[in-house]
């Protein structure tokens, strides 16, 4: 049976307004809910264009975006942005919409996801703003593992392949390889039961327990250096994340 949901969020973001702006309309990178949607800093949204659209358009202070699925579901998300004091800006964020089958499953992984996506939002702003981004995984779902990484302790076994306890506080350091896709070498920025967020010199990896949720462990790259090979990476972490449950 399909029901409406609706979650809201208040953050302060490390950025002006203008900044927040770009980086939830040009410079996504899937630090949000996957919407397909790049438009250049200074351009004007397609008539219907990718990403559904567009209810409200008003830079940098709201954006509204609504999109419609064949089976009558749909998602609409409202962003607010102010300007606060020394630079800074708050944004209000609210997801919501109507979900079809195994909606507390879907609510719950909603709310989860929002606020590893809006810390996500807030690490790129802090640490990479402005810098050209690649992004490593599948736009929707990023790098899912086999159906062996579905199990209830999924996530541990990830943590301990990172050498990440369950009880890593933020900052703590990770040193793990990763196979061919090299080593990860970073600080750990996020840590709940269900996802883990590390952050390099140059990117930010996460890592996320949808074993929770119905689903696989998977994982995605948003990396900040020029040259990436984002297919090869892909593969690498791909077959990493699938010997690790092998």
């Amino acid at each position: 049976m399909s029901r409406a949901f609706e979650i809201t969020r208040e953050v302060d973001l490390p950025a002006a307004p203008d900044d927040v702006w770009t980086a939830i309309t040009a410079h996504t990178a899937a630090w949000q809910f996957p919407t397909g949607m790049e438009i250049p800093a200074g351009a004007a949204p397609p008539e219907g264009g990718a990403g559904g659209p567009f209810s409200t358009w008003d830079p940098p202070h709201r954006l509204v975006i609504r999109m419609e699925s064949p089976d009558g579901t749909f998602n609409a998300l409202d962003y607010a942005i102010e300007a606060r004091e020394g630079g800074t800006a708050h944004l209000r964020y609210v997801h919501s919409g109507i979900l079809a089958d195994e909606w507390e499953d879907q609510y719950d992984a909603i709310g989860a996801h929002t606020d590893f996506y809006l810390h996500t939002l807030g690490q790129y702003l802090a640490h990479f703003d402005g810098r050209p981004v690649t992004y490593v995984g599948q736009p929707s779902s990023g790098i899912e593992g086999p159906e062996a990484a579905g199990t209830p302790d999924a996530m541990d076994a990830l943590r301990g392949a990172l050498g990440v306890s369950s009880d890593a506080a933020v900052g703590a350091a990770v040193h793990a390889p990763l196979g061919d896709a090299g080593m990860l070498d970073g600080v750990v920025d996020y840590s709940t039961p269900e996802f883990l967020g590390v952050r390099t010199a140059d990117g930010l990896y996460r890592f996320f327990g949808r074993n929770h949720f119905g689903s696989v462990v998977g994982m995605s790259a948003h990396l900040f250096v020029d040259g990436v090979d984002a297919a090869a990476r892909e593969a690498a972490l791909k077959t990493w994340l699938d010997g690790l449950y092998a």
